[in-house]
C-alpha cells in the first residue's frame, strides 16, 4: 500500500504542479498580450493625433490661401469698379465736349523740320506738330476699346495673382 500512496501522491503532485504551471503561464501570457494590446492602442492613438493635427493644419492654410485669395478677388473688383467709373467720367465727358480727343498728324519736313509748330494756337499748349481733334463718337468708340482692353489687362493680372497664391501655397516652405 505504501508505493500505491506513492504513486498517489506523485500523481497528485504533477496535476496539482500542471495546473499551477498552467495558470502561471497563462497569467504571463495575458499579461504580455495585455501590455501587447495597450502599447499598438497608444500607438494608434499617436497615429490619429497626428493625422488629426495635420488635417487641422491643412485646413489652416486653405482657409489662409482662401482669405488671400478673396483679398485678391476684392481688390481686382475694386480696380475694376474704379477704372469703369473712370472711364464713364471720360465717355460722360466727351460726350459733353467737355474734353476733345485729339490725334497727332504726320506732316512733312515743310516748317524747316524743327518739329515745332510755327503758329500756336490760343486754345492750348500742345507743341509738335499738326494736331487733329477726332469726332465725339469716334473718340468714344475709341475709349470703349481701351477699356475692354484695361479691364482685360486687370482680368489677366487678377488670374496671375491667382495662380501665384495657389503655386505658393503648393510649393513647400524654404527655410
Amino acid at each position: 500500500m505504501n508505493w500505491r500512496l506513492a504513486a498517489l501522491a506523485l500523481l497528485l503532485g504533477l496535476a496539482v504542479g500542471g495546473r499551477v504551471a498552467w495558470l502561471w503561464q497563462d497569467n504571463a501570457y495575458g499579461e504580455r498580450l495585455a501590455k501587447q494590446a495597450e502599447a499598438y492602442g497608444t500607438e494608434r492613438e499617436a497615429a490619429v493625433v497626428a493625422v488629426l493635427d495635420q488635417l487641422q493644419q491643412d485646413q489652416e492654410r486653405r482657409r489662409a490661401l482662401e482669405d488671400r485669395l478673396q483679398a485678391i478677388d476684392q481688390t481686382h473688383y475694386k480696380e475694376l469698379h474704379d477704372a469703369q467709373q473712370a472711364q464713364a467720367r471720360l465717355r460722360d465727358r466727351l460726350a459733353t465736349a467737355d474734353v476733345r480727343l485729339s490725334v497727332l498728324l504726320a506732316t512733312t519736313a515743310q516748317d524747316g523740320g524743327s518739329g515745332v509748330s510755327a503758329t500756336t494756337s490760343a486754345c492750348g499748349v500742345v507743341h509738335g506738330g499738326a494736331r487733329a481733334e477726332l469726332d465725339p463718337a469716334h473718340a468714344q468708340r475709341i475709349i470703349a476699346i481701351t477699356g475692354d482692353g484695361d479691364d482685360g489687362l486687370r482680368a489677366l493680372a487678377a488670374c496671375q495673382g491667382y495662380v501665384r497664391e495657389v503655386l505658393q501655397k503648393k510649393s513647400p516652405p524654404s527655410g
